[in-house]
């Protein structure tokens, strides 16, 4: 997908920074190196040793605070292994990054956060396809939903890394128990909920979808999210792949569905007016009136944690926290959006193909975890090693065996469409242009 401003937080999952323990040193030596591989310590990366003195590459969108944590995390299996590993982050990573592949320079390794994009370079054959330890540790560690989204043409290309959950409501549990409300579990509850509040006096929903030249991403989130409420995950698939058309009645559906709410002149927008201003607030201010008493629920991904004030206490008795947005009917399971990074190759280097086995395994996820703010979809990883509330929420939502999940439609979609004219189209419908119009206008763009 195209260079747009939707923060690269979504895939780190922002919170607050957790246990920041630094990794173990494997050996007690001066040699710096794998000197001491044969130490208890080590004992879990024998499988990646052989390759002392060798080099690899990593280039990500990752930057400031998050690589420092993310260099952190395989500080002891470069110890244990002596492969040094250069990592590189970049606000301008997806442009850029193909800049250097076309230069001849490619990276050994990217960590890329569309599958769109990852597809473009399979399908161009860049990419070196996962070698069978990796593909190994991969199916071992990881749902089915997630691995294929780094399957193109039937060829495995690399692991899940970081993950994030967009399928919250935020609120405030200290206002609830204040009103004497409750938290919906499922989407009747919900709407009952939005009534009780808009009964009150309060407009019970708050959202902000302007995010510069991203603006109309969030929209696309919540119509994403309904999507997978109202149809089954084998349409949403369809929607995403062009399988059915993006004005499909079945669509319209789930776009009007999600009117109920966002296009409701009494639900929203709590603290800043009505349903146009959804389309100027800006996507980090979009939840604040919660803090402020001035509207009661959000919906918005775990990495929206990072937008509250200084000082907001994020907890389930706290000043917000947030609730899994309900499915429609339960007994379908639990339908989850989201997103995340996979990590894959350009080259195959022996070495390269043991940092890259080793980032999809459950040490490598529980060495990122216990270092806080990070969120992931392995099996391996340790509820207990993830400190922030949200980021153990989404964990557990990852891990739950109903959970169903379906990566962000739009981070799928060509980058005309998904980055293009559904953002477009979705601050249009905000303003009032008629759905169908809207999804015909998108329908109308999609690449032959």
């Amino acid at each position: 997908m195209a260079v747009f401003a939707r923060p690269r937080q979504a895939f780190v999952i922002a919170g607050v920074l957790g246990l920041a323990l630094s990794a173990t040193a494997c050996g007690s030596g001066d040699d710096g190196g794998s000197g001491n591989a044969d130490s208890a310590e080590c004992a879990a990366y024998e499988k990646y040793q052989g390759n002392d003195g060798k080099e690899v590459s990593i280039y990500a969108s990752i930057r400031d605070a998050e690589a420092d944590l993310l260099q952190q995390s395989w500080e002891q299996f470069e110890e244990c292994t002596g492969i040094e590993i250069d990592y590189e982050g970049s606000g301008e990573f997806e442009a850029q990054l193909q800049v250097r592949v076309d230069g001849g320079n490619a990276p050994d390794i990217a960590f890329i956060p569309q599958p769109g994009l990852l597809a473009r370079f399979a399908e161009a054959g860049k990419l070196k396809p996962a070698s069978a330890d990796t593909k190994a540790m991969a199916e071992e560690n990881y749902p089915a939903d997630w691995l294929k989204y780094s399957t193109v043409g039937g060829q495995f290309y690399g692991a899940p890394l970081g993950s994030n959950v967009k399928s919250f409501v935020w609120y405030s549990p200290k206002m609830f128990q204040e009103k004497g409300w409750k938290a919906p579990t499922t989407w009747d509850e919900m709407i009952k909920l939005s009534d009780t509040i808009a009964g009150s006096g309060m407009k019970p929903w708050c959202a902000g979808i302007e995010s510069g030249d991203a603006t109309g991403w969030p929209a696309t989130d919540w119509i994403e999210d309904v999507m997978l409420r109202t149809q089954t995950p084998e349409v949403y698939d369809q929607w995403t792949t062009h399988g059915i058309p993006f004005n499909d009645p079945r669509v319209v559906e789930a776009v009007d569905r999600a009117g109920t709410i966002l296009r409701n002149e009494k639900y929203v927008n709590g603290g800043y007016g009505g349903v146009k201003s959804i389309a100027t607030t800006s996507f980090q201010e979009g939840g604040l009136p919660i803090v402020q008493g001035k509207c009661a629920l959000h919906r918005q991904a775990s990495f929206y944690a990072n937008q509250w004030p200084e000082g907001t206490r994020v907890a389930e008795d706290g000043d917000v926290f947030a609730f899994y947005f309900p499915a429609i009917d339960p007994a379908k399971g639990k339908p989850v959006l989201g997103g995340g990074e996979f990590t894959v190759a350009f080259a195959d280097r022996p070495e390269v193909q043991a940092v890259q086995t080793y980032l999809a395994s459950g040490e490598y996820a529980n060495s990122r975890a216990k270092l806080g703010n990070w969120v992931s979809a392995n099996k391996k990883l340790d509820v207990a090693n993830v400190a922030n509330p949200i980021d153990k929420l989404s964990v557990e939502i990852l891990q739950d065996e109903s959970s169903v999940f379906r990566f962000d439609g739009s981070d799928l979609m060509p980058a005309a469409v998904g980055a293009g004219t559904f953002w477009k189209e979705m601050v249009s419908w905000i303003n009032g242009k008629d759905t169908k119009a809207a999804l015909d206008a998108i329908e109308s763009s999609w690449p032959n």
